[in-house]
């Protein structure tokens, strides 16, 4: 017991080096995750325009459209 008068101490108002160097770990994996994750996104994309212009028949109107609209936005990002 505290003698009154006496406020208690805020143990959690501070943070720790502990949970400062867990949360820069955990900003950095994110950060990692996140470039992975867009890689792989843009590899997708390449895949799928790579399969439309090796295409040997003529493409349907929308496969046109979304040939044209990869192409675009690989090219330009």
């Amino acid at each position: 017991m505290r003698p009154p008068g006496v406020k208690a101490a805020k143990s959690r108002g501070k943070k720790t080096v502990d949970e400062e160097n867990a949360m820069k770990k955990f900003e950095t994996m994110w950060n990692i995750k996140q470039q992975d994750i867009a890689m792989k996104e843009r590899l997708s994309k390449m895949t799928l325009l790579d399969s439309l212009v090796a295409k040997k028949e003529p493409l349907c109107d929308y496969e046109e459209a979304l040939k044209q609209k990869l192409t675009k936005e690989l090219l330009f990002n």
